[in-house]
């Protein structure tokens, strides 16, 4: 019994993961259980089907890849893309300094400042950030920047320094955007993603497209408590055993 409860609660705690099938490559992302309205929001749009056939309609070189225009399922070459979303926000969950903007995270969009004040994300729009790699100068000019804009509650750690120095990201987005997930498989992919030619509007020419996205089963946890409870003992008889755009949610 106590063993059952033990990997009962090992599942529990187990993280999330969603399968991106897109036209260039799969991507499996990782949820975050220390941001559990965002992760659970997700998990909703993706067991809905809402994120099948859209596309990425916002990818900028060294920055993000973006989607969650449900209006880009069926949208025609050259159509502006962007303002269509769902009828419902997200509270902000930063867990800064542990989670930030390095490269391979998935993170929420979001209305400007200006018609959304306490940053709350978008229903269904999100980005992997890409970025790039920083220069202690550049970092030092970006901490001003933080602290311009949030009142010096923003620190980049040295843990975080370093991440941005040597596997690159989006240092100026932390503080402003929930980050909730990660990249596990296709980093690559992604990488392919944000270097696709755009049209001024930043659409890929060629259009890049969710085919199905999927929460992944994983049966592991399952598959040991089974080969646990084979290896138990037999009970002795009688012992019987009793979770961007011009206007619009984006990235800036």
């Amino acid at each position: 019994m106590a063993f059952a409860l033990g990997l009962s609660a090992q599942e529990n705690n187990k993280c999330k993961e969603v399968m991106l099938e897109t036209t260039a490559g799969n991507i499996r992302l990782k949820l975050y259980n220390e941001t559990p309205l965002h992760r659970d929001n997700f998990l909703k749009l993706v067991n809905l089907h809402v994120y099948d056939s859209l596309l990425f309609h916002r990818v900028i070189k060294d920055f993000m890849i973006q989607c969650g225009d449900p209006k880009s399922k069926d949208a025609k070459a050259g159509d502006f893309l962007g303002e269509g979303d769902l009828d419902w926000t997200v509270e902000q969950e930063l867990r800064l300094p542990q989670i930030y903007h390095r490269r391979g995270v998935l993170a929420a969009a979001r209305e400007p400042d200006s018609d959304n004040p306490y940053r709350e994300s978008s229903a269904c729009h999100f980005y992997l950030a890409w970025g790039k790699t920083f220069t202690d100068a550049e970092l030092d000019k970006m901490q001003s920047r933080l602290d311009t804009l949030y009142g010096y509650r923003v620190k980049l750690t040295p843990e975080m320094r370093e991440t941005y120095k040597t596997v690159g990201g989006i240092p100026h987005l932390d503080g402003g955007y929930t980050v909730f997930g990660e990249i596990t498989e296709g980093l690559d992919v992604l990488e392919k993603i944000q270097q696709t030619a755009t049209d001024k509007n930043d659409r890929p020419l060629e259009d890049v497209r969710i085919i199905k996205a999927t929460v992944v089963s994983d049966t592991s946890a399952t598959a040991a408590k089974k080969q646990a409870m084979a290896k138990r003992p037999a009970a002795k008889a009688g012992n019987q055993s009793a979770q961007r755009k011009p206007s619009g949610s984006r990235a800036r």
